[in-house]
């Protein structure tokens, strides 16, 4: 059996292609009509490959490498090989994803499983819900009455999208995510098996029994979110719990009712944000940590499992419901 190959790049960039996408400077004289086969970390770079250094513990592997050329800081190009062409910029890493991203446009997104244009009949749309031009729309989904999907979305094998739930342009539903009470813009990313907008965990606790609290807000995700694989966000009680433009969410993260995540925030995988907490903008959350409810925690943020760092988190002196 062949092993498949699940990426194949979009086109074969010489090196003055790399130096125009990422601004990077090549050494004078240097030889920039040759292809680039293949992008490879360093221990694993031939003659063909381009690859990137920017953790010093790599030092060793950045002096034995046999690439064809490597994205890296001025400091460092003296360490090359001769025979690996020095490509200068200030962010390696980050011009590295912006060469990939040209390579692998497919690896951007979650894309259909069925390599479908249009409807599959396989789907159950509702007669009232709304689809523009060009959803993509995979077996096994389905979408509600009063449902609205914007153009060059697409939604995957079983997703569940419930009644009068919004979602944006260019936005890509992966298989098996259930959607219900949330409004999503444009170019959000959700992996598979997500669930988004579910009620939240609300009881009042009592001696005998515990009463619950019906759930009556929304979910309010902004453009440009990345919701990873089973990852789970609560809708609000009476509040709406809303991610913020361009925030990162990992796998496996419980969000919980009225949350409220600024923009560009980063949460790594299996962090528990409790209930009426507020993360503000550029908050990075590691991994594992549980956030408890009704608090504070201002711009740029750093909370990890043992710590929280930066700009200090505050319980709330007022309750919110």
């Amino acid at each position: 059996m062949s092993d498949p190959i699940f990426f194949r790049p979009a086109l074969c960039p010489t090196l003055a292609d790399i130096v125009a996408w990422t601004g990077a400077s090549a050494p004078r004289g240097a030889k920039l009509d040759v292809t680039v086969g293949n992008l490879a970390p360093l221990d694993e770079a031939g003659p063909a490959s381009l690859t990137f250094f920017d953790r010093p513990k790599d030092l060793d592997a950045l002096r034995a490498t046999s690439a064809l050329a490597c994205l890296l800081a001025p400091r460092f190009a003296a360490r090359l090989p001769d025979t690996t062409v020095a490509l200068v910029t200030g962010y390696p890493y980050r011009d590295f994803a912006l060469v990939l991203a040209r390579l692998y446009p497919q690896a951007m997104r979650v894309g259909t499983l069925f390599g479908l244009n249009g409807i599959s009949p396989g789907a159950s749309v509702h007669p009232e819900a709304r689809l523009e031009p060009e959803v993509i729309v995979d077996p096994g989904a389905v979408i509600g009455p009063k449902a609205e999907i914007g153009s060059g979305s697409i939604v995957g094998a079983n997703v569940v999208i419930g009644p009068n739930v919004k979602i944006g342009r260019g936005s890509s539903i992966g298989p098996g995510v259930h959607i219900a009470n949330a409004l999503i813009g444009d170019r959000v990313n959700i992996h598979a098996g997500a669930a988004i907008g579910q009620d939240g965990f609300g009881f009042v606790i009592g001696p005998a029994n515990h009463t619950k609290v019906p759930q009556v807000g929304r979910v309010i995700i902004q453009d440009d979110v990345e919701i990873g694989a089973n990852t789970t966000i609560d809708r609000g009680t009476l509040r709406d719990t809303v991610i913020g433009e361009g925030t990162k969410i990992d796998n496996l993260v419980q969000i919980a009712h009225n949350v409220r995540i600024g923009r560009h925030c980063i949460i790594a995988a299996q962090a528990g944000i409790s209930g009426s907490t507020q993360l503000g903008d550029f908050v990075g959350v590691g991994a594992e940590p549980g956030l408890a409810g009704h608090l504070d925690v201002g711009a740029g943020a750093q909370a990890a499992p043992d710590k929280l760092a930066g700009t200090r988190a505050r319980k709330r002196r007022e309750k919110v419901r």
